[in-house]
């Protein structure tokens, strides 16, 4: 198995955050890292997605946090659904500075899949974090 997967998106899928086929979906791009069972993904988001003052959106750093978690699932070769989302912001994520979103899984019990997530600084810096619990309903 390779190493590191690029994950571009589908341009058959219409998800808002990772779909090909949404003209006002974010079309975001994903690295699997196979050794290290981790997504990994780079971004400078820009001012479309800003809350105020050159932020990003409360909502728009959610998605982030959402969708490098539900990439995680491709480890287990399952679909799942987020059943709880939690995130805590911590620093103000600036639109026009690079930014780095983390996610892995931290256990599974039956159906159950829990993860947690980053979003970094170039730093370093953790500036938000997330947990989620997924529910598997089928197999990729």
């Amino acid at each position: 198995m390779t190493e590191i997967v690029r994950l571009e998106p589908n341009p058959a899928n219409k998800c808002f955050g990772c779909g090909g086929d949404n003209a006002g979906g974010m079309k975001l791009t994903f690295e699997q890292d196979n050794v290290n069972r981790r997504i990994v993904g780079r971004f400078v988001l820009g001012e479309r997605y800003q809350g105020g003052a050159g932020f990003a959106h409360g909502g728009i750093i959610a998605v982030l946090l959402d969708e490098a978690m539900g990439k995680v699932c491709r480890f287990r070769e399952v679909r799942a659904v987020t059943a709880e989302l939690t995130v805590e912001y911590l620093k103000a994520v600036d639109v026009t500075k690079e930014i780095e979103v983390e996610g892995r899984e931290t256990e599974q019990k039956g159906r159950n899949i829990f993860m947690t997530s980053e979003i970094r600084d170039t730093a370093g810096t953790v500036l938000a974090r997330s947990k989620a619990r997924f529910v598997i309903i089928g197999q990729k």
